[in-house]
């Protein structure tokens, strides 16, 4: 019994501090921060929890009277960190350190602490002859390890695959409750357990009541998607709630945004006939869309992270797939290196967000296989999102400066000017870009301007990419 408590209480906080990043990673981000933050609140949880366990175990004639509230405690608090998140979310959106810290004590601290607070009452129980205290203590450490990593293995692997987050904190809490009811024995003392389980029980109303960001939890994104009041075949897809893709399901020629429409205004500038086109990032798969419709035989192959999302696009915004449309799921810089060299016409990158930026597809050996694919003088398009500090997009420029001769900055004056945040594209070639004027007031800047631009800005490097500093508080 000792040690399948320890196992289980263990692996609980280690199930939680998982479930805890993806609760929190629609209103801040998946970033370095919130992973720093949640791993460093989980560590905290278990020093105090570890120390305030050691200290009642010391000051108690039975330990074991503690062991039935700390899990009913335990579950209760798991049970109520779902709207509690969910609710305090909606105050906390960004990714400034601030609101990721608080959102990461919110998830997890209290419970995390609980949990930990029962090995060493355990311990203590067991130590009935100090002849053994090593043979004990080693015994409870291992199970305690082991039960954190089969509680890793099995929620990154399986669990977060296959069952929403709301789900397994509700399932862990029902797990933890059923175990605080058997120690303290259902049938001797009936009105404890009532009191825990209304207080494990309440969590469910109030999750219902709390708005919830996901409409389709995936291994990878919180995704919603919504209809355009303004226009009726209008959609628009949410990841991780911000903005990504919008799509016309009656006119794949309209494109909503900015960014989408200075990236098909150089596209329109190219010879006329089909390309071949490669997409890092599919999202709502807006201009394999455009393309397909103003250039009919482009073929375009999609690399996609998230299976479940192109699940969504098909049953929501009608995404079509065959011959001359291909969606290869996993992670894009993996594929990308399955892609032939000179075998592109076009590559657009398009699989940053707002609150998440995957910093392995920002560096120079990414953007020197992008250059492998291409046809000389085919087009690398990559959509980038930076604030009025413009740190995050300068290094971008200078990586993909360091590989390719001609590039140029397409965005709003008021964004190169550093007054407001933005969508910027960078166009880069192996031969001279072409002239073009971008619609929505953008301008592009080119040569001396955007050498000035980039000034003294780090290439980003497998071995060095500060993504997530770069673009904290930006």
């Amino acid at each position: 019994m000792a040690a399948g408590l320890v196992f289980l209480t263990s692996g609980a906080v280690l199930v939680l501090e998982i479930a805890g990043l993806r609760l929190v990673g629609p209103y801040v981000g998946v970033t370095l921060e919130t992973s720093t933050a949640i791993i460093g609140v989980a560590l905290g949880a278990i020093a105090y929890g570890a120390w305030t366990g050691g200290w009642l175990a010391d000051r108690r004639l039975d330990p074991a009277k503690l062991l039935s509230p700390l899990l009913l405690l335990g579950a209760a608090t798991t049970a109520a960190t779902l709207p509690l998140v969910r609710a305090a979310g909606q105050w906390l959106r960004g990714t400034d350190p601030g609101s990721v810290m608080l959102l990461a004590m919110m998830t997890l601290f209290v419970p995390a602490a609980l949990l930990s607070a029962v090995t060493p009452l355990i311990v203590k129980l067991q130590l009935g002859d100090l002849g053994h205290t090593g043979r004990v203590v080693g015994k409870l450490s291992s199970v305690g390890t082991l039960g954190g990593i089969t509680a890793t293995f099995g929620t990154g692997f399986v669990l977060v695959a296959a069952v929403p987050t709301s789900g397994i904190l509700y399932g862990l809490a029902g797990i933890l409750a059923l175990a605080g009811f058997l120690l303290m024995g259902y049938w001797r003392k009936r009105a404890p357990v009532t009191v825990a389980l209304a207080v494990v029980a309440c969590g469910v109303p109030v999750a219902i009541v709390a708005p919830d960001p996901c409409e389709v939890e995936t291994a990878y994104h919180c995704a919603t998607v919504t209809a355009d009041p303004a226009r009726p075949s209008g959609r628009t897809l949410l990841l991780n709630g911000a903005q990504h893709s919008y799509v016309d399901l009656d006119d794949p020629r309209h494109l909503e945004f900015a960014y989408t429409r200075w990236i098909a205004s150089y596209v329109d500038t190219l010879p006329p006939g089909r390309l071949d086109a490669l997409h890092l990032g599919g999202g709502g798969f807006t201009m394999p869309g455009y393309l397909a419709t103003t250039r009919p035989g482009t073929d375009s192959l999609v690399l996609e992270l998230d299976a479940k999302l192109v699940e969504l696009d098909r049953r929501r915004l009608g995404l079509r797939t065959g011959p001359s449309l291909r969606v290869v799921t996993g992670d894009a810089r993996a594929n990308l290196s399955f892609v032939a060299g000179a075998s592109k016409d076009l590559v657009i990158g398009d699989a940053f967000g707002h609150l998440a930026v995957p910093w392995h597809l920002t560096t120079r050996e990414l953007v020197e296989d992008v250059r492998r694919v291409l046809r000389p003088g085919g087009v690398y398009a990559l959509n980038v999102i930076d604030g009025t500090a413009r740190r995050f997009v300068r290094a971008e420029l200078a990586t993909i400066a360091a590989v390719f001769p001609h590039v140029a900055l397409v965005a709003p004056p008021e964004a190169v000017a550093g007054r407001v945040s933005s969508n910027f594209v960078v166009l880069a070639s192996t031969a001279p870009l072409h002239a073009f004027s971008p619609p929505d007031g953008a301008e592009v800047v080119a040569g001396a301007s955007l050498r000035d631009f980039v000034g003294a800005a780090e290439v980003l490097t497998d071995d060095h990419a500060p993504v997530d500093q770069l673009l904290t508080f930006s």
